[in-house]
């Protein structure tokens, strides 16, 4: 299993438990994540990071003074 933290701009949109796909794409260096319908977005990631999985289950939605984040749990080889 593979855990990523994405960083979501409104609360509410997603719950523990949702499984949502996930759409990669890429820099000229480097790859990031959008979480279902533009809820979260990863930070960027080194090819050597990137994610093999095309969705993922929701484990944690916190509120920390920087902002909401979103903790998802992924099946990876």
């Amino acid at each position: 299993m593979r855990r990523m933290e994405f960083k979501m701009e409104r609360t509410g949109l997603l719950k523990e438990g949702d499984i949502l796909p996930v759409t990669e794409s890429r820099l000229p260096d480097s790859w990031y994540y959008t979480l279902g319908k533009s809820y979260a977005m990863s930070a960027n990631y080194s090819f050597r990071e990137r994610l093999k999985s095309a969705e993922g289950k929701v484990v944690e939605v916190k509120e920390t003074p920087r902002g909401y984040y979103v903790t998802v749990e992924f099946e990876e080889e």
